[in-house]
């Protein structure tokens, strides 16, 4: 984007700071000998003049032409570069000394948007910035210092150059080979691998291999080819998957230095990419109080950029969330049976009675799989060994989390609904290992 105006106005170099200092010591002889203060006030008078004459003479904005590029679409903790590009005006010769600096808006880790140049003709400048949070970065000015002749003064320069960059969350992240790392980073234990012969809905023959279930073999194709033929299973297509996005106040803190929502919507986006190359119809709702954002099951590629676009800008507010409107939304047009997948928070036992009653009614109609993530700050302070009287009232207090927390979770065990609830660095991996569980036995 190209720069529309700009204003200046003056900033003393460091070259007019170093005179300006050795000119204290005529002024320090001038206590001494009163016939050297006029030579001081020559000089200091003098020196004014010069920087004021270096000012008047420094380039100003409209001999130089300033454009940033900068992709329209960002991910969230991922590094990008911005080039600002600098050429002077048609016309315009000689060189230009000074230093650029781009107005990034509060937020995003920046390196090197602060740059000296000396410029003949044209100069690209790039720098890096990586965003921490999803939204928009509202770019407004670049500010410009540019030298005088002298050296001694330089002409500040806000010029506009308002630009607004979306940051949507890591898409980058939703490749199957990075999903498959993030499967395999977890522990043989939890760890899910949905097998060729699970699933429900056929898809092909083969021959009998030693270990296979004896209850998948087809009599009827071992008949007509005389050896032994067994059935191959896969799971089911085109059933639907909801994404219910809690953006209440139990969401809005934070939880291993990042945003407990941005987690979530992460884990949304891991989700809804495996449930879609699984030809699944996927659908999202953001929620608090009031609905924010809701797109119906779809399915295809274009789905989950919708998805993202739709999540881009969502954020949590300090206010309860209403589980029951939001379901009541989601269903009502909806009678085809669904895996509702809810990310929230299950530290409060009030909410988590709300939740309970709401997940009741879902159930058998629908299957429920509430993702929670377990802060481990909490859960540490929970199981340390207290040193003072201050940490042993740290560790009740956690330890009562802990204990509400796993009764929130067998309550809603018992009601019906499958819970996943893990640390932030394994959350993502472990809604979706949920997701392909739940689809490699069929129980959806």
């Amino acid at each position: 984007m190209t720069a529309a105006r700009a204003s200046s106005w003056p900033v003393p170099t460091r070259r007019a700071v170093v005179i300006a200092a050795l000119g204290l010591l005529p002024a320090v002889l001038s206590v001494l000998a009163p016939s050297v203060a006029l030579a001081c006030v020559v000089l200091d008078l003098t020196l004014v003049a010069a920087v004021a004459l270096d000012f008047l003479r420094a380039p100003r904005a409209d001999r130089l032409r300033v454009t940033r590029t900068i992709d329209p679409v960002l991910s969230s903790n991922r590094p990008a570069f911005v080039d600002l590009a600098l050429e002077l005006a048609p016309g315009v010769t000689g060189l230009v000394r000074g230093e650029v600096r781009d107005g990034v808006p509060p937020g995003p880790h920046v390196e090197g948007h602060r740059q000296a140049f000396a410029l003949e003709s044209q100069l690209t400048l790039r720098y890096r910035l990586e965003p921490k949070t999803r939204g928009e970065l509202v770019f407004e000015a670049v500010f410009l210092r540019l030298e005088g002749p002298w050296g001694l003064c330089a002409r500040q320069q806000a010029v506009a150059l308002p630009q607004t960059v979306k940051v949507f969350p890591d898409l980058t992240a939703l490749t199957k080979d990075a999903l498959a790392l993030a499967r395999a980073s977890e522990d043989d234990s939890r760890r899910r691998v949905p097998l060729k012969s699970e699933g429900r809905e056929f898809e092909s023959l083969r021959e009998y291999r030693a270990g296979d279930d004896r209850r998948t073999i087809d009599w009827k194709a071992t008949a007509r080819r005389s050896r032994a033929m067994v059935r191959v299973h896969q799971p089911e297509r085109n059933q639907a998957v909801l994404l219910l996005l809690d953006c209440g106040r139990h969401m809005a803190g934070e939880i291993g230095g990042r945003r407990k929502l941005d987690l979530a919507i992460d884990a949304a986006l891991r989700v809804a990419k495996v449930s879609l190359d699984q030809g699944d119809h996927v659908g999202v709702m953001a929620f608090a109080t009031a609905v924010k954002g809701w797109l119906p099951p779809r399915k295809g590629a274009e789905q989950l950029r919708a998805i993202a676009q739709a999540l881009h800008r969502v954020e949590a507010s300090l206010e309860e969330s209403d589980y029951g409107g939001a379901i009541d939304l989601a269903f009502s047009r909806n009678v085809k049976r669904t895996l509702v997948v809810l990310m929230t928070d299950l530290t409060d036992p009030d909410a988590a009675q709300a939740l309970l009653r709401r997940t009741q009614r879902l159930v058998p109609r629908h299957l429920p799989l509430v993702a929670s993530m377990q802060d481990d700050d909490v859960h540490a302070a929970a199981t340390a060994m207290p040193e003072r009287v201050l940490d042993a009232h740290r560790r009740r207090v956690a330890a009562q989390l802990e204990a509400d927390a796993r009764a929130t979770v067998a309550r809603l065990r018992d009601a019906g609904a499958r819970v996943v609830r893990t640390s932030p660095k394994t959350f993502g991996p472990a809604a979706v290992n949920a997701y392909l569980d739940i689809k490699a036995k069929g129980l959806l």
